[in-house]
């Protein structure tokens, strides 16, 4: 039995992120489907907003993908998932934050709104963000790297990568 045991949802892009860097760093996991419209009593124990993904490390829980995620990074460094310096750290939280607050929510609205008005709004939105992505992200820190930040894979990477697949 592993010391982690991560609860998700084959469906959810949040616990994507989360069993994605489980995967990179190696780190041994016991994968506990959730049924997210029949909630096994006693999840928010785990869970207390009742999402996936949410971990539990032994006896502890963490919760919210982003939060697990650099948990993850801090408790197994190996590979390191976040950039070395103060300032590129910073740049990859600002990007995380971007994707959460800014591309997700533009990203589900078009997918979930039925009003074809909003439907638009949400497309321009889209676009917007991800014409922002391309110049300000991949362009400026790529270095013509495959990843986020050149040739390393990082956290961005995987907060990113579910919707890109999507």
């Amino acid at each position: 039995m592993a010391d982690i045991k991560i609860y998700s949802a084959v469906v959810c892009p949040y616990a994507h992120r989360t069993r994605l860097v489980l995967q990179e760093k190696g780190i041994d996991f016991d994968l506990i489907e959730i049924d997210l419209q029949n909630k096994p009593e006693g999840f928010t124990k785990v869970s207390p907003y009742g999402k996936v993904p949410a971990i539990t490390h032994g006896e502890s829980p963490v919760w919210e993908s982003a939060v697990i995620n650099e948990y993850l990074d801090e408790v197994f460094p190996n590979p390191p998932l976040l950039p070395n310096s103060p300032i590129a750290k910073a740049q990859a939280r600002i990007w995380i934050d971007f994707a959460n607050t800014r591309l997700v929510p533009a990203f589900s609205t078009l997918l979930r709104s039925t009003d074809s008005q909003k439907q638009e709004e949400a497309k321009q939105e889209l676009y917007k963000h991800l014409e922002f992505i391309e110049t300000e992200a991949l362009g400026k820190l790529s270095q013509d790297g495959p990843y986020w930040f050149g040739e390393s894979i990082s956290l961005v990477d995987f907060t990113f990568y579910p919707w890109f697949e999507r």
